[in-house]
């Protein structure tokens, strides 16, 4: 089953392949990547899947300590990065497969460890999803899920539609509650729930999605008019050395069966 809106998340995630690494911007940062890592704890004997995994950032850094890792994603020019850099790094253990978080290509109870990184808001329905990373997934396995966490209400519209703009493949940011409710209804147990600001420079956010600059100044308009006390966005901006800055909210959930 192939997700609703697979044609633009491969239009914008092969736009933003090349730079998604970059430094500029905080997806494949050492210092996230470690905390992640360390909340995983992966073992020498377990086999991992990354589920929508991009250029495999995440499976990289897991990929020393695992038996195996396996990095699912549907834009082949991600998956391309990720074998490109998992080559360099020596990380002859990891595997990128092309295919859809919705339909899985893999056998019940196949991974000790599944995980999915900041890919949930691209996913139209997130049940289907979620539910194939149950299924897939050990008597004793850990489930880790990790993505942007919704604005409190009234301004999680405005925080989307702002979002979309940027990004034509964003559906929409989901509630805390909303992720820890996936695991009730898959039978898991949560261990661990938590959300960390994450700033993020908004010219550099917009240049990685390669945003048309009418819809740059557009999204600029919005933020600096929060800046001088107008209608709020959800992004609640701030200057930071002369710059416009936001506060990402990731929150990470681990649970097991």
């Amino acid at each position: 089953m192939k997700p609703e809106n697979l044609e633009a998340i491969r239009a914008s995630f092969g736009v933003q392949a090349k730079d998604f690494e970059s430094g500029k911007m905080n997806f494949s940062k050492k210092e996230y990547l470690d905390y992640t890592l360390a909340c995983i704890a992966p073992q020498a004997g377990e086999d991992v899947l990354e589920v929508a995994a991009g250029t495999c950032a995440c499976g990289r850094a897991l990929a020393p300590y695992a038996r195996s890792v396996t990095c699912l994603d549907a834009t082949p020019a991600m998956l391309e990065m990720g074998r490109e850099a998992a080559a360099k790094e020596g990380l002859v253990n990891l595997h990128p497969v092309i295919g859809y978080a919705e339909e899985l290509p893999f056998l019940d109870a196949s991974f000790d460890v599944v995980v999915s990184r900041l890919a949930f808001h691209h996913f139209a329905q997130i049940e289907q999803p979620f539910q194939e990373m149950a299924r897939v997934l050990k008597p004793g396995g850990r489930l880790v899920l990790i993505d942007m966490e919704a604005a409190d209400q009234p301004l999680r519209a405005v925080e989307d539609r702002i979002e979309t703009l940027r990004d034509p493949s964003h559906v929409k940011n989901r509630s805390a509650e909303e992720l820890r409710a996936l695991y009730a209804q898959n039978g898991l147990r949560v261990e661990r729930c938590q959300s960390t600001p994450i700033p993020v420079a908004l010219e550099n956010w917009m240049e990685l999605t390669q945003t048309p600059q009418p819809v740059r100044a557009q999204i600029t308009a919005l933020m600096q008019c929060e800046l001088a006390g107008g209608e709020k966005t959800g992004f609640a901006p701030y200057l930071r050395e002369g710059q416009l800055y936001f506060d990402q909210r990731w929150v990470l959930i681990t649970g097991s069966r």
